[in-house]
């Protein structure tokens, strides 16, 4: 299997669990490249066991500069991997205990599931950095491009159901997009009713090289 399911950037490991998104941000890397780091994204087969990503997570720790978090982000939404994401977390947490791990994700897990999955990662991840990508649903449609209506009220209510657990939760914007310029301060008070931080994330034109 020629997978990349776990990677390096600038010197910190990611791990790659899916394509599938239920957005299609325009802004999304993955629309103008096919890798990061010299290591394709894109997987040959999404049929894989938690066993595999922890494969590769060992192979490739050695060689990472900082072990001391492990971030969930790759070309598509960690959290429709939930039940790989879990088994892959209570591993790291297990044997390396002092390491921290972060999910990014889109928000939209607990619409997904039907259920409040932020009760099951409390006990397991550090941080979730959450896609706020706007101070209004218009806005966040047309930057985000969900698969669904209300994704946007999803998303919100998300931030909050992952602050309320006790998890460290940051909102993200991606600012500067074609020169596209957000209200960062109407984000930021967002972010904040629901419990979370605000994290401004610069647009990367060419990507990681």
């Amino acid at each position: 299997m020629s997978n990349t399911l776990a990677y390096l950037l600038d010197g910190k490991i990611y791990i790659n669990l899916t394509n599938r998104c239920t957005n299609s941000c325009i802004f999304c890397l993955r629309n103008d490249k096919d890798d990061v780091c010299g290591k394709n994204m894109w997987l040959d087969s999404e049929n894989f066991t938690a066993q595999d990503v922890i494969n590769q997570f060992e192979e490739i720790r050695p060689s990472a500069k900082n072990n001391t978090e492990v971030t969930f982000c790759g070309y598509g939404e960690p959290l429709l991997k939930l039940d790989v994401l879990k088994e892959v977390a209570k591993y790291i947490k297990g044997k390396y205990p002092e390491t921290k791990l972060r999910i990014n994700t889109n928000g939209h897990a607990n619409f997904v599931y039907k259920r409040n999955v932020c009760e099951e990662l409390k006990d397991l991840i550090d941080t979730i950095s959450v896609s706020l990508n706007g101070k209004s649903e218009e806005e966040y449609n047309e930057l985000s491009k969900p698969s669904f209506k209300g994704a946007y009220d999803e998303v919100k209510k998300f931030i909050k159901a992952s602050s309320d657990a006790g998890i460290n939760t940051v909102a993200t914007i991606v600012e500067g997009y074609k020169g596209r310029h957000l209200d960062i301060e109407a984000c930021k008070k967002i972010a904040q009713n629901s419990g979370a931080a605000l994290r401004v994330r610069e647009w990367i034109e060419n990507g990681y090289s």
